[in-house]
């Protein structure tokens, strides 16, 4: 039995391994300059990486559930106190909480724990894998490494979305850290980029993990079906309902300046969420620019959540993925 040991796992502090195929943008403006990452970056932490080669060398289904049993002895006890609403994950068939920890070394470092013990182990996976990671490393990530690991033949689907929603909520809350991380440099004078010039790349693939996170269960099975009606009335008229209801209702509330909604399912034909739950058209994965007045005075956490808030049913199902780039008139030199 191909148990993985973890005192043999040979894991190093993080540091990024690009697999194939990253984007990187470099943009110009003035004195600074500006690093994006395109939505297609797939880049993994190698901590996370070295994790997802370990369960790819073991073929069998059953081997891998074990695998995954015996990352649950190794989880550390997460307090009593840190098992808050804040830190549950939402969605998930059992009781998940996650919380992260940034020391001084500028990484932060995650506790987890569950009632469940094949969840434990799920959550044991992401601890190791993200801590000691940068907050923006951690944010940099996409959801493409959960099918890397095969996992999907040895858990029922509702696992497989709590371990996505458990993932979502770990990218969200280092979100968080990051943009405070630069505020407090801004405000310090180091010359680091204000939350309005933020790397875009930041906000690859979390939207719908702060949706979901935003929302209780209930709430995201009325979105659901309130998405799926309203896209449903449109689908004998467009071959993109989804992107057209997002753009009826982010033109009603936001008036922007301008509006650009790209359609990036096609890149994500091996994902997990390629055509699961849009169906009809394979609209899951989006990149949106939006210029907008309505953005002046907002963080780019706050322009965000606006955005999720407006498009909330699609966000709930079926957009699996979503970059945002939100920006004032006057960032976006139309003034």
């Amino acid at each position: 039995m191909q148990l993985l040991q973890s005192q043999k796992l040979g894991i190093k502090p993080c540091s990024v391994a690009s697999l194939p195929r990253p984007v990187i943008h470099v943009v110009q403006r003035g004195s600074r300059r500006i690093i994006r990452c395109s939505a297609v970056t797939t880049e993994l932490p190698a901590s996370l990486m070295t994790i997802v080669g370990s369960f790819q060398a073991v073929p069998d289904p059953m081997q891998r559930y074990k695998q995954l049993l015996f990352f649950a002895t190794k989880l550390d006890v997460l307090p009593a106190e840190e098992h808050t609403q804040d830190n549950k994950v939402k969605g998930c068939v059992s009781q998940v909480w996650v919380s992260p920890q940034l020391k001084d070394d500028g990484k932060i470092y995650w506790r987890a724990d569950s009632d469940s013990q094949l969840t434990k182990g799920l959550a044991a996976l992401l601890v190791q894998g993200l801590s000691g990671c940068t907050a923006e490393e951690i944010v940099r990530i996409q959801p493409d490494f959960i099918a890397m690991l095969g996992l999907q033949q040895s858990l029922t689907p509702s696992r497989n979305n709590g371990f996505l929603n458990m993932f979502k909520l770990m990218q969200g809350k280092a979100l968080e850290i990051y943009l405070q991380q630069q505020k407090e440099a801004a405000a310090g004078g180091a010359g680091a980029p204000t939350d309005a010039s933020i790397s875009d790349g930041a906000a690859t693939t979390i939207a719908a993990g702060m949706s979901n996170q935003a929302t209780d269960d209930s709430k995201l099975s009325s979105s659901s079906n309130s998405g799926n009606s309203s896209s449903s009335s449109s689908r004998e008229e467009s071959d993109t309902p989804v992107a057209d209801s997002m753009r009826r209702k982010l033109e009603s509330e936001l008036q922007p300046l301008k509006l650009d909604i790209n359609d990036d399912s096609n890149k994500h034909a091996g994902h997990g969420g390629y055509k699961g739950n849009a169906n009809y058209s394979g609209e899951t994965h989006f990149v949106v620019e939006v210029v907008s007045e309505k953005f002046e005075g907002l963080s780019s956490l706050k322009r965000h959540r606006l955005v999720y808030q407006i498009i909330d049913a699609e966000m709930g199902n079926p957009v699996h993925a979503l970059s945002l780039i939100t920006k004032t008139p006057a960032e976006a030199g139309m003034v």
